[in-house]
């Protein structure tokens, strides 16, 4: 029996608006609207909005919650300070990653946990088998929509809507406060893309009253819905991971270069494994390249040395619409993995020359 895919609160507006729908993650997505190159450079240059609703939200409350979150995150919340954001991953017992997320403080005994799409139902059952210590779990994925609006006009575009100054939201920081007439709109400094923005997650009841005053309020400045398509090649230029692609339940967080986000200072899942990994040294890692030659990497494609031998494979790939290059993601042996180092990228019958550069890959 296949899966019933859901639908995201404003799919019918999203059709309206000439959105491609696609299967995206069990949810039914705009994948583009206009085409992907357009969409991708509205966001660099100035605001664009993707509707991102298919994403999971827990909320982890009660005396237990920063145990729980403690437990599970290879990230230190406890250095959380109210109204701060922190990139994190679930580290499995076997040394991957169950999911990488993003954890929110509220207050002392409030946190919410966004987790990718494609495996809410996964993570709400890794995080209710280690709750051992009676936190307070709520999955309020189904009642939350999500809007990042981003680019370098995000401010300007939707300030009138709210009181909040949004220049004084931080990177990583977020306020809960008025937008669009909406009370509690959580408004965040968060985003998957490298352009600058708000991720803003209201009710599914005052979602298209807010999506629609975004719109109203950013049209002198350009603003555009963006598909997900977009929103891959902006996150690949700056070299932000996808689950799924670049990191999964194989890879270890210190393979895929996210060893600052695994804290030591504290214990969590598969932390001993981790610290002798670390010390030990990993045998592969996460690199970004970009091609010298014309050509267009794609996922599985295998990255070899100059005389041909299998030094790793590509995870993720485009043609950068910043840049006008193939730009990739891909796992090579630790020892060829400098920045500078000349690798080999097999396109089809072709191997074409690619050199490893340090994150970003795009340097505005």
């Amino acid at each position: 029996m296949t899966e019933k895919i859901k639908k995201i609160q404003l799919n019918d507006l999203h059709e309206a608006l000439g959105g491609k729908m696609v299967p995206f993650a069990g949810y039914n997505m705009p994948v583009r609207y206009s085409s992907d190159i357009e969409e991708h450079k509205t966001v660099r240059e100035a605001v664009g909005v993707f509707d991102v609703s298919h994403m999971g939200e827990f909320m982890v409350t009660g005396p237990k919650a920063l145990d729980l979150i403690q437990k599970v995150t290879s990230n230190d919340a406890s250095k959380l300070v109210n109204g701060q954001a922190q990139y994190s991953c679930f580290p499995n017992e076997k040394g991957g990653i169950v999911d990488d997320l993003i954890v929110y403080k509220f207050e002392d005994e409030k946190y919410m946990l966004v987790v990718n799409a494609s495996n809410i139902e996964k993570d709400w059952n890794w995080i209710n088998q280690h709750n051992s210590m009676g936190a307070q779990l709520e999955n309020i994925s189904d009642t939350i929509s999500l809007f990042a609006v981003q680019g370098p006009k995000a401010i300007e575009a939707v300030q009138s809507l709210t009181p909040v100054n949004l220049s004084g939201v931080k990177f990583y920081h977020f306020t809960v406060g008025e937008f669009a007439g909406v009370k509690d709109v959580i408004i965040s400094g968060t985003g998957y893309t490298g352009a600058g923005g708000f991720e803003i997650y209201v009710k599914n009841e005052d979602a298209e009253k807010v999506w629609k005053a975004i719109f109203e309020a950013g049209k002198d400045f350009g603003i555009k819905p963006i598909g997900l398509g977009a929103r891959d090649t902006l996150r690949l230029e700056m070299g932000y991971c996808l689950y799924g692609n670049d990191i999964n339940d194989e890879t270890s967080p210190l393979e895929a270069g996210l060893g600052w986000i695994t804290k030591f200072t504290k214990d969590f899942i598969n932390a001993e494994n981790l610290k002798k990994q670390k010390e030990a040294g990993v045998n592969k890692k996460l690199v970004g390249f970009i091609l010298q030659e014309k050509g267009i990497p794609r996922a599985h494609y295998k990255i070899t040395d100059q005389d041909g031998n299998e030094i790793g494979e590509v995870t993720s790939g485009t043609m950068s619409p910043s840049m006008g290059v193939g730009i990739g993601l891909g796992y090579v042996k630790t020892e060829l993995s400098s920045p500078g180092t000349e690798i080999f990228i097999a396109v089809r019958n072709k191997s074409i020359p690619a050199k490893i550069e340090k994150l970003p890959l795009y340097k505005k």
